[in-house]
């Protein structure tokens, strides 16, 4: 894996290709605005990024990041994805967003919309719970005392342990929370919600998750 495709190039997106690039990765970014809009971080992150369309970075990319607002997440290219491990870092805001009924009942999560919408791809919820300037301030070396942990969800095994090495390379330890049905385990307003912890303390606090309907 040597080039990783962004659809959406904002806060997130444009920090984790920071953090690409210094691994020795290729990007390839894009958004919905068009890759001129991009040209300023192309020329920030240097000659190992380009800018392109969704689609374009959808096929380019061997591992591909979906960091969009969620009420577009139906605009996510599925053919260029299909087969491909593609990284959810989507969070619901209803005051952004509107109103999702499946969301709103609980009887879905934000990641399992995506697998939906994309049924031939492998999808791993990640980076939803860390604020973007973090993502680049806050990593560690391996084994470093106290590093920060990130949890992971997704059905897919080997997908799973393709980001989890990722985000490893990136900074930080990674907790496994299971399959993509446990990614409301740190939704907004849970214990693990944009909270740095290390892995003890990040498995505490998604044991500690209470579902909207059952919160005080």
């Amino acid at each position: 894996m040597r080039t990783i495709g962004l659809i959406g190039s904002g806060n997130i997106g444009s920090q984790l290709a920071r953090l690409a690039i210094k691994q020795g990765y290729d990007v390839v970014l894009s958004n919905s605005r068009g890759p001129e809009t991009l040209q300023p971080l192309v020329m920030e992150l240097g000659e190992h990024a380009r800018a392109a369309t969704p689609a374009e970075a959808a096929a380019a990319g061997d591992l591909v990041v979906v960091t969009i607002p969620l009420k577009n997440y139906q605009q996510v290219p599925v053919e260029e994805l299909r087969g491909k491990t593609v990284i959810d870092t989507m969070n619901y805001y209803p005051q952004r967003d509107g109103n999702i009924a499946e969301l709103d009942d609980e009887s879905t999560t934000t990641s399992e919309l995506l697998q939906a919408h994309l049924p031939d791809s492998h999808v791993v919820k990640a980076f939803t719970n860390i604020m973007s300037d973090h993502l680049t301030s806050q990593g560690s070396p391996a084994g470093a005392p106290n590093r920060r942990a990130l949890p992971i969800a997704g059905d897919d095994a080997a997908a799973k342990e393709q980001v989890a090495s990722l985000i490893n390379e990136f900074g930080f330890d990674v907790i496994d929370a299971g399959p993509l049905a446990e990614g409301w385990r740190w939704q907004r307003d849970t214990p693990a919600y944009v909270t740095a912890l290390d892995a003890k303390g990040m498995e505490q606090a998604l044991a500690e998750a209470v579902r909207y309907a059952d919160m005080a």
